[in-house]
């Protein structure tokens, strides 16, 4: 490591510690692409940027170890140079986007649903605690280990636990062939068909249902994709690449800020009906994750959601007087409380981003 990141990792802990003896909060950052992701969250900037840089990347092995200030796109541009990807797909949401950022809110894009979540592809990381301690998780491989991976709980905890330092990724190489295919048919219809396919050996690599059109991604070989898409029909559409993408990070017109409206995320078992209530709505991953814009009661459609094996979200554009987050029940708040005291035992970091 070089003498300017150590400075700069001895910075990070003074602060850290200069916060921890006098209770005050902070809010970690990178390159605030999602700083409007959560319920809102005050404190002194910790800027994560200046901590930047590919520490190892070895294509053959298919991992990448890179600090959290290192911007997301220059990752995913080293990877194209070697036909690799992250497989998950994450969104950036703005050209700032960092890797520490990408892990912390956890959140991944259309392939998640036959890929596997962001967090399945974090090997390893290193952290501060809320006592300026390093500690280390993981590895550069995957492997069985009897416990909890630790390094995996990092994903999705919006820097509620401590830094994020170095973190480790396993790489998937990029598909031979990619086309898309469009059906024309009714929102239940396309929830059932995808329940079907979902069941097959078919190259599906992302869907989308909205107003009246499914689309479905095929990636693989060429053999695989002709067979594809003689089983399934459709209208083939070529060189839509930059729909997946602006689906991805909402740029497709649906993702449009509706006046006085949140705009909700709903994770849901694939094979839930879909929703009688009026709302405008778009379907991904094959079925499990659906995004609304509807005037229904919030508490009234939590209590829907969860009936069906669900949870709802205010993901963006949130009404300040409902939770941002479905509330947890007791025993997993208590988990949440105790991990959060377990890392942060004096609560400077990212104060009440997931929870009060």
């Amino acid at each position: 490591m070089s003498d300017t990141h150590q400075e700069l990792l001895q910075q990070f802990r003074q602060q850290i510690l200069a916060a921890s003896a006098t209770g005050s909060a902070i809010c970690i950052q990178g390159g605030a692409s999602k700083s409007w992701y959560g319920e809102s969250v005050a404190g002194d900037i910790l800027d994560t940027r200046t901590y930047s840089g590919v520490i190892q990347y070895e294509p053959t092995e298919l991992y990448i170890t890179a600090r959290a200030g290192t911007p997301l796109q220059e990752i995913e541009n080293l990877l194209a140079q070697h036909g690799q990807m992250l497989a998950f797909e994450p969104p950036h949401f703005g050209e700032t986007a960092t890797l520490g950022g990408m892990v912390a809110a956890g959140l991944s894009g259309p392939r998640r649903a036959t890929h596997g979540a962001l967090r399945d592809y974090v090997l390893g990381v290193s952290m501060m605690n809320g006592k300026g301690e390093f500690l280390r998780f993981g590895g550069q491989v995957m492997k069985n280990v009897a416990g909890y991976d630790v390094s995996r709980l990092m994903a999705g905890s919006m820097g509620s636990l401590g830094l994020l330092l170095d973190i480790t990724l396993k790489v998937m190489p990029r598909p031979a062939c990619e086309t898309s295919l469009a059906f024309a048919m009714s929102e239940q219809d396309a929830l059932h068909v995808l329940n079907i396919w979902a069941g097959q050996a078919l190259p599906i690599s992302a869907s989308c249902y909205h107003a009246g059109r499914l689309l479905i991604r095929l990636s693989g070989s060429e053999s695989a994709l002709r067979l594809a898409k003689q089983k399934l029909g459709g209208q083939e559409l070529e060189q839509i690449h930059s729909y997946w993408a602006k689906l991805c990070d909402h740029e497709h017109h649906f993702f449009i800020p509706e006046d006085g409206l949140a705009l909700l995320r709903l994770s849901l078992p694939s094979t839930a009906p879909a929703l009688k209530i009026r709302s405008k709505s778009l379907i991904e991953w094959g079925g499990s994750q659906r995004w609304l814009w509807t005037h229904e009661s919030m508490h009234s459609l939590r209590e829907q959601v969860q009936a069906m094996g669900g949870h709802l979200t205010q993901f963006r554009y949130a009404d300040p007087a409902q939770p941002i987050f479905t509330p947890l029940s007791v025993p997993l708040l208590k988990i949440h409380q105790h991990l959060k005291k377990t890392f942060d035992s004096a609560s400077i970091f990212n104060r009440g981003r997931l929870f009060s």
